[in-house]
């Protein structure tokens, strides 16, 4: 039925509200691999493809076209006066508020600040990052600016207090192992499990909402007959961004834990692992 054609009465209807999820946002997508005609680049361009057509702005650090350099390097720290042995953080964190950052990192942190929404896109290796994309969040997410303390309050800036408590964070990974090896009782491990410290330790530990990995499993064996179903649920995880709800790790300060860090022994008594950092 054309409810345009439908009026109650000679008062101007109200417009309906805006989907939130729907409102164009900015999304920085972050890639990892030195081919560009491989799988991951072609995902790479149909996600920010999908993207741009619902009219979100998309940023992008492609590190091997940027030729980006990994390695945390002590020259590019505060080093005055110059202490021994260098103290990664500390210093670190120093020329993060001296405003001394090395140009690269100070550009990818600006990318991060206009963010909506984080993509990191990647094949995994050795059931990790690629260095190079491991060195991006290393020479990036330095204290001061994804993490720290209020300086002024003493406030502790991680998990539900951390400065990227309203940007989202997606993983998009390709990988050689079937689905069922990555699923609940696979050998390589169960997903987010295996990449618990990237989801957890850094996504939501900076304060940001981090999203059910999207997984590509048996990427060497996608061809022209399947990549149309590879590509359509990338797609539709990309139109989900802003409306999924994000994996329910348990906050730092609210309660669930202890001075040191650990679950408190009620909570989900006798239970080990992973697991327990989430509500379920």
């Amino acid at each position: 039925m054309d409810t345009d054609h439908i009026t109650a009465s000679p008062a101007r209807r109200a417009e309906p509200a805006a989907d939130p999820a729907e409102a164009p946002r900015t999304v920085l997508w972050v890639s990892a691999h030195p081919e560009p005609d491989s799988l991951t680049g072609s995902l790479r361009r149909h996600g920010l493809e999908v993207l741009r057509r619902r009219g979100h702005t998309v940023l992008e650090s492609d590190l091997h076209a940027m030729a980006w350099d990994p390695v945390v390097r002590a020259e590019t720290l505060d080093t005055r006066p110059a202490p021994r042995p260098v103290q990664i953080t500390r210093q670190g964190r120093s020329a993060q508020l001296a405003g001394t950052q090395p140009p690269d990192v100070a550009a990818e942190q600006q990318k991060l600040r206009r963010a909506d929404a984080l993509v990191v896109q990647f094949p995994l290796w050795w059931y990790g990052m690629p260095a190079i994309l491991k060195g991006w969040f290393d020479r990036v997410f330095v204290s001061g600016f994804a993490f720290g303390t209020d300086p002024d309050t003493g406030r502790r800036l991680r998990f539900e207090q951390g400065p990227f408590r309203s940007t989202r964070a997606l993983a998009a990974i390709t990988l050689g192992d079937r689905a069922a090896s990555i699923g609940p009782r696979g050998k390589s491990g169960e997903l987010e499990e295996l990449l618990f410290g990237l989801l957890h330790g850094t996504f939501a530990y900076t304060g940001m909402d981090a999203l059910r990995p999207w997984a590509l499993p048996s990427a060497d064996f996608t061809d022209e007959d399947s990549w149309p179903e590879a590509a359509g649920s990338l797609a539709r995880r990309l139109e989900g961004l802003f409306a999924e709800e994000p994996l329910p790790y348990r906050e730092q300060f609210t309660g669930d834990y202890t001075e040191e860090w650990a679950l408190r022994e009620e909570i989900r008594p006798g239970e080990t692992g992973l697991s327990v950092h989430l509500h379920r």
